[in-house]
């Protein structure tokens, strides 16, 4: 079950964390993964590599052409790659908000327009978009990244909704926190000295008193994206070891 032969993918932000292993796990799936990434230096064995800047227009068209170009099609786009940061409303910098919003929506806008043509043709693909808890819950200090969050979960009921009768289905997972090394580098640079007590604190605020592992979100990345889920679109999956519905 759940294989991926003969499916072509896209996979951005496929150097690190959730992205690498979603990128990981497709190849052994046995997907023609295209990993997207700044840097392409870390991509795992088996991906083929693309550097390209997601808020770029003219970057993304060449890569999807590029795909086209090699693989015949596109079967499937995971939308992996995004950044973060801290603070509320009036500690956020207009910088830092256009940063945040360039590449968690636009990138994903990007994205998807650029794949979408070929995916009506193919009258066949997968879009898998990946959220955050951040996008239903209020979270302490994350207001530019719970707001692009919030709108990466509408464009993707947006193109569910409007692309269903072409075959074409459209998810997301909303993780919380997961241990990549994006949390390592976020505890050591602000609370140099506590690392061991600021991760088990950060732990502890999902009710099963754990973050999840890159690998368990890319095994419901794979089942989404997989014919075994052809029945499933417009849909938002929290894996989030209870956050939302424990923390009471």
């Amino acid at each position: 079950m759940f294989s991926l032969q003969n499916k072509s993918a896209i996979i951005t932000g496929a150097g690190s964390g959730i992205g690498r292993a979603i990128a990981e796990c497709f190849v052994t799936a046995g997907a023609t993964v295209h990993g997207v990434d700044l840097n392409t230096s870390t991509f795992p064995t088996g991906v083929l590599p693309h550097a390209c800047d997601v808020t770029s227009a003219t970057a993304v068209a060449n890569l999807a052409a590029q795909v086209l170009s090699t693989s015949g099609r596109i079967d499937i786009l995971v939308n992996a790659a995004g950044i973060a940061h801290v603070g509320k409303l009036e500690s956020t910098p207009e910088a830092d908000f256009d940063r945040v919003y360039a590449v968690n929506v636009k990138g994903i806008f990007l994205m998807m327009q650029a794949v979408i043509a070929a995916m009506k043709n193919q009258r066949q693909g997968v879009i898998l978009n990946v959220g955050s808890i951040a996008a239903t819950v209020g979270i302490p200090d994350r207001f530019a990244y719970s707001t692009s969050k919030g709108a990466v979960l509408s464009m993707t009921l947006s193109v569910a909704k409007d692309y269903i009768a072409e075959g074409i289905r459209c998810n997301s997972i909303s993780p919380a926190r997961v241990h990549t090394p994006f949390v390592d580098g976020f505890i050591a640079k602000n609370y140099p000295g506590k690392e061991k007590e600021m991760f088990e604190k950060l732990s502890r605020t999902q009710p099963i008193g754990r973050m999840a592992a890159p690998s368990e979100v890319a095994a419901l990345a794979l089942y989404l994206c997989s014919d075994e889920a052809g029945f499933i679109t417009g849909c938002d999956y929290p894996i989030d070891g209870g956050f939302i519905k424990l923390n009471n």
